[in-house]
């Protein structure tokens, strides 16, 4: 089970990686959104769900909140991060597979 400590230091470097994506800008020339803004974004959200859950963790401790809305809140979390681990190995594997592509 995750500390509050690891699971601080985790958002932590999310959000010094959202920060060094800001430099990669918002939108491509064709108007859509850059891959490096809508991975920006993905990260985003997966850190707002993770502080959702710790704060309603801490509510729960304090007294202040319902045992379903913590609950709810943490597998929102879990789904979060197994979705962004699912896409990190894909991204993965596509890159070994170009790396493998004859010249």
């Amino acid at each position: 089970m995750a500390s509050p400590t690891i699971a601080a230091n985790a958002y932590s470097n999310l959000a010094k990686i959202l920060d060094a994506g800001k430099s990669a800008g918002k939108a491509g020339e064709s108007g859509q959104q850059s891959f490096g803004a809508l991975l920006k974004d993905t990260l985003g959200s997966v850190v707002d769900v993770g502080r959702k859950s710790d704060a309603q963790s801490v509510a729960m401790a304090q007294g202040k909140a319902n045992v379903v809305d913590v609950v709810t809140a943490v597998a929102e979390t879990e789904v979060a991060v197994g979705t962004l681990v699912s896409v990190r190995d894909r991204v993965i594997q596509s890159y070994e597979d170009i790396m493998r592509m004859p010249i």
